[in-house]
């Protein structure tokens, strides 16, 4: 089982996490953020991991120290969990429509940090969640597991939706990251990943 559980404590977050790569989307999560909590839920569910996620911070400032804790403990959890990488399909795409909008993400798990994350957003907050969070989650997310994130808004209008179209579109591109193919042994002509 490809599985991880990590603990981060600091001034301003407090966070256990662990998951399971190789589980059928279970989830139990609580953030304090219900939008994020939501959102969390997607890559659960669409990414088919197990998850658990509890965390505490200083939301009452606001909801930024969380919001990229969690991302940088989610970060280390994913590549504690990939261990040597053996047999991962290594690269993953999706397009997924979320009613009105249309979103892209690709992924390469190359220990070769990188984010790119379109977000186009027309509004401030989602709830208690702050829109230009998304690009600080996948950031922090991508700089922990040594992965290459890439989004594009293909098209939206409603923000919720346009959020949600993102963290889902991650979750199926991860789930084709993270396969194993018996075929492919080490993923990478450079004999290291």
């Amino acid at each position: 089982m490809r599985t991880s559980s990590i603990t981060r404590n600091t001034k301003e977050t407090q966070i256990t996490l662990s998951l399971n790569l190789d589980g059928t989307g279970k989830n139990d999560i609580n953030t304090g953020i219900e939008f994020f909590d939501h959102m969390l839920t997607q890559i659960s569910t669409h990414g088919f991991i197990d998850l658990t996620i509890k965390a505490k911070g200083d939301i009452g400032v606001d909801c930024h120290h969380l919001i990229e804790d969690v991302g940088i403990t989610l970060g280390l959890a994913l590549k504690e969990a990939l261990g040597d990488k053996l047999g991962i399909t290594r690269y993953g795409k999706a397009i997924i429509p979320m009613d009105e909008s249309l979103v892209l993400c690709a992924i390469d798990i190359s220990n070769r940090p990188y984010a790119n994350i379109d977000d186009p957003f027309t509004t401030k907050m989602l709830g208690e969640f702050q829109t230009e969070m998304v690009k600080e989650f996948f950031i922090a997310l991508a700089n922990n597991a040594g992965f290459n994130i890439q989004t594009i808004m293909l098209r939206g209008t409603n923000n919720h939706h346009m959020v949600e179209g993102t963290f889902k579109a991650f979750a199926r591109a991860l789930l084709e990251a993270v396969t194993i193919n018996e075929r492919f042994g080490l993923p990478t002509s450079k004999g290291v990943l």
